[in-house]
């Protein structure tokens, strides 16, 4: 069995590109390859099923420890844009948009992408959809932001993804004239939930620094039906939360 740091070097690895690893497309959200099965699909995908903080969760608000968390300072650029249908979800390649600070910590972004329904749950209800939004710091150690998405009025930043969306599952494409301010993307609010968790594909590594805003934004429900087109279902199963403190903005 690979070790934890292995694991982190593998998946920091991918994360490093500008599109996920070609091997992975032998994994599913259904079927003989999916969710229930990814931990027997290879040797380091071990983690998908002994892990013992692994995600998404539910997160029951009542639950949850109040506390005076970090402000969120998102610091964001414009990008170029850069999609990817990579056969699991749409991809874009954010490596040179900015950068979160938590707690005098810096965390560059590496990519975000969308799961429907959103992965996460809050008091057992999921979102219409979610995008991710993945970050590592200097040390390798990664943060994910999730932000929820529902329907009501039409999203314009995000629709200036959707007009490119790529059909079928392809290589990354640039579209230089397009540009996308990831800051628009964000609610006013940044409350958050804060948890440890994994990364929700294989290899699911743990360790992940999870951090999910409690405002959704939203997206008109064409927007929605565009993606589930493409991506009907691209959510695992919630996980155990186990004994993990789940930590909230007062």
């Amino acid at each position: 069995m690979l070790s934890k740091k292995l694991l982190l070097i593998i998946t920091l690895t991918l994360l490093a590109s500008n599109s996920p690893a070609k091997d992975h497309a032998h994994w599913a959200y259904e079927g003989a390859m999916g969710p229930e099965k990814w931990g027997m699909l290879s040797e380091e995908f071990a983690t998908c099923t002994i892990g013992k903080q692994q995600s998404p969760i539910d997160i029951v608000s009542d639950k949850a420890v109040k506390k005076d968390l970090p402000p969120l300072e998102f610091d964001y650029q414009p990008i170029p844009l850069g999609v990817q249908n990579n056969g699991h979800t749409i991809y874009i390649a954010a490596d040179k948009a900015g950068k979160l600070t938590l707690d005098k910590q810096s965390y560059s972004l590496a990519q975000f992408h969308f799961h429907t329904p959103s992965e996460e749950a809050v008091d057992g209800k999921r979102a219409d959809m979610v995008a991710h939004f993945v970050h590592k710091n200097d040390k390798g150690e990664l943060l994910v932001v999730a932000l929820f998405l529902n329907q009501g009025a039409a999203n314009a930043e995000l629709d200036k993804i959707w007009q490119v969306l790529p059909k079928e599952e392809g290589e990354l494409q640039q579209h230089e004239k397009i540009s996308v301010d990831l800051t628009k993307l964000l609610p006013e609010s940044k409350q958050y939930y804060s948890f440890i968790g994994s990364l929700t594909i294989p290899p699911c590594t743990e360790s992940v620094k999870w951090v999910v805003l409690k405002s959704p934004v939203t997206l008109s429900t064409e927007q929605l039906k565009t993606f589930q087109t493409l991506y009907p279902h691209n959510a695992r199963p919630l996980q155990p939360v186990g004994e993990r403190e789940i930590a909230v903005s007062k």
